[in-house]
């Protein structure tokens, strides 16, 4: 299972590390320091870290671990050594496969033996044959791992070169990185080409090895894959790989950091066309304007199995968006939906919000920094109603003022009861808002994540919110109301509120106008767990309302008068 890691290791040994350009003939053996250290890392991780292995032996402690990946190392580099200096003119890499292969095995041994005494001898895998061939049974049946034959590695069924330096490859190169996939009887489900920039010579090498694999692949990620290269070279990588992955049988596909526009997402149309299985689609940061976003909905056709569908840091706009609204009408079983920075206006956004009504198994939804508008808001409400498993929902930065916010949280406090997380910052909020918002916060349960920041709830507003927060969510665990004009008084009350759960992970109070004597306070209310208290560095004590009372006796007055606000406080109107 190590064959992969040590293969693509010591070809990054080999290139030059600026990422120019250039024909190279390769030594793989021996390895560099940094390699054998990397390696020690991975044996390391292996040993005491849940595998199908450790589960079946048991795993050790990381003192132990660490022990005996370094000896398991020098041992296996020994080997491989001798070996390569009996065929010195070799390229190496029959010494690397049996320095994988000693591996291997050596951590099979180590495991079998519960961190005893290292078995050296190789023959002791021999002698235990029957029972290599049922773990290797096992391994098969739980998919993590397969194996062609009973005697070779144990083959991992990721294939993953986006690791290292971010590079050019070229001809030379990616005959040596993508020769895994060309073994006889290899089991690689997934490959992620992520990272490393392939010119027009290395996608040739890759076209014909894709397509020999392509109908046993399930996972392709070619993101950030053509970066650097003049754009009609990127075009012309992305028709050949495009072309060898044709008629595959893809569950995910992620073309992302790819600057697409409407000719990268039509050099991609043959791909895109003949999946009919996809469940997973990612577009980001992929330049999808208009015409880009009309091509996608022209060629992404069979989408009743997608779930997630990821759109962020586009230039969609509004007509854009009304294409991608076309999409998701056609998918029925969209789980995650993600529209993010994407510049979409009200128009926009109503007709996305209007298709997403059609989405009833939505489980996230991300539309932040958009500029959707009260009107879009308002729309938006009124397709949450019908989304009742909505685990997390981003709405930041989107306009909506009070008159959307109290519309979305009205429609929330009736949907989506298993709500964990619920982001709506930066949208010109008030104290108006609070009761509503106030409510609905009460009424999740499971709440994890809250984030209001960048607002203007005031004092009046953070009361609210803190009471909704004490009432019975044991699972929060981070809270974010910076930057929303709180003084003194709001802000003790958030902290007496958050600090009654043991869980609960962090408070970003930043950013408002809380006086010294109130920083005080909270650092004394944190004294015992100062972790859980976020930095305080961009208060502004002067920012504070000139009404706010200054002597202790008066302090005290308006503490008392604040405790009585909240006991007559009602945020669930329903109990």
């Amino acid at each position: 299972m190590l064959l992969f890691l040590i293969l693509g290791l010591t070809a990054m040994d080999s290139k030059t590390l600026n990422g120019e350009r250039r024909h190279i003939t390769i030594k793989l053996w021996p390895p560099s320091q940094n390699t054998r250290q990397m390696l020690v890392e991975r044996m390391t991780n292996n040993l005491s870290t849940p595998t199908i292995f450790t589960r079946k032996y048991g795993s050790l402690t990381d003192v132990e671990a660490l022990k005996h990946a370094k000896q398991i190392e020098e041992t296996a580099f020994e080997s491989a050594t001798e070996h390569y200096e009996q065929e010195p003119d070799g390229d190496g890499s029959s010494a690397v496969q049996m320095y994988a292969r000693e591996c291997s095995k050596l951590i099979l041994d180590v495991l079998k033996g519960g961190g005893g005494s290292m078995i050296e001898e190789n023959e002791a895998v021999v002698d235990e044959k029957e029972e290599v061939i049922e773990e290797k049974k096992a391994v098969i049946e739980e998919k993590e791992y397969v194996t062609p034959e009973v005697e070779s590695d144990v083959y991992e069924t990721f294939f993953d070169i986006s690791k290292g330096q971010r590079a050019f490859i070229e001809e030379d190169e990616a005959q040596t990185l993508l020769s895994p996939l060309k073994e006889p009887g290899n089991s690689y489900t997934k490959i992620c080409f992520s990272n490393r920039s392939f010119g027009i010579g290395a996608a040739k090498v890759a076209g014909p090895i894709l397509a020999s694999i392509k109908n046993q692949l399930k996972e392709v990620d070619l993101s950030d894959f053509v970066a650097g290269r003049p754009e009609g070279e990127a075009l012309d990588v992305m028709n050949i790989f495009s072309e060898a992955l044709e008629g595959s049988v893809l569950k995910y596909l992620n073309i992302s950091d790819n600057a697409l526009g409407e000719k990268g997402v039509r050099a991609f149309g043959k791909l895109l066309q003949s999946q009919a299985s996809l469940e997973e689609l990612y577009l980001m940061n992929d330049g999808i304007s208009k015409e880009a976003a009309e091509a996608v909905c022209e060629l992404v056709t069979c989408t009743d199995k997608l779930r997630v569908l990821h759109f962020h840091n586009n230039m969609t706009g509004d007509e854009g968006a009304i294409a991608i609204s076309e999409i998701l009408k056609r998918c029925p079983s969209l789980e995650d939906f993600r529209c993010s920075s994407t510049r979409v206006d009200s128009e926009g956004g109503i007709a996305l919000t209007e298709a997403l009504a059609s989405c009833n198994n939505l489980k996230k939804l991300d539309l932040r920094d958009n500029m959707f508008g009260v009107e879009a808001g308002l729309k938006l409400s009124e397709a949450l109603y019908k989304h009742e498993y909505l685990t997390e929902i981003y709405l930041s930065y989107l306009n909506l003022e009070d008159k959307g916010a109290i519309a979305i949280a009205n429609a929330l406090k009736e949907a989506a009861p298993s709500l964990e997380v619920l982001e709506m910052a930066g949208n010109d909020i008030t104290a108006k808002a609070a009761p509503s918002l106030a409510a609905c916060i009460s009424s999740k349960k499971g709440l994890v994540k809250l984030n209001l920041s960048e607002n203007d709830l005031k004092d009046d507003g953070s009361i609210l919110i803190s009471k909704a927060c004490g009432e019975g969510l044991e699972q929060l665990k981070e809270v974010d109301l910076s930057l929303n004009s709180l003084r003194r008084a709001g802000a003790r009350m958030v902290a007496q509120a958050v600090l009654r759960f043991p869980e609960f992970k962090l408070l970003n109070i930043n950013g408002n106008f809380i006086s010294d004597e109130g920083i005080d306070e909270l650092n004394d209310a944190f004294k015992d767990c100062p972790d859980k208290l976020g930095p305080l560095d961009e208060n502004d004590p002067e920012g504070e309302d000139f009404e706010e009372k200054e002597s202790g006796d008066e302090e005290e007055g308006s503490q008392d008068e604040l405790e009585a606000r909240l006991k007559s406080l009602d945020v669930n109107e329903e109990e």
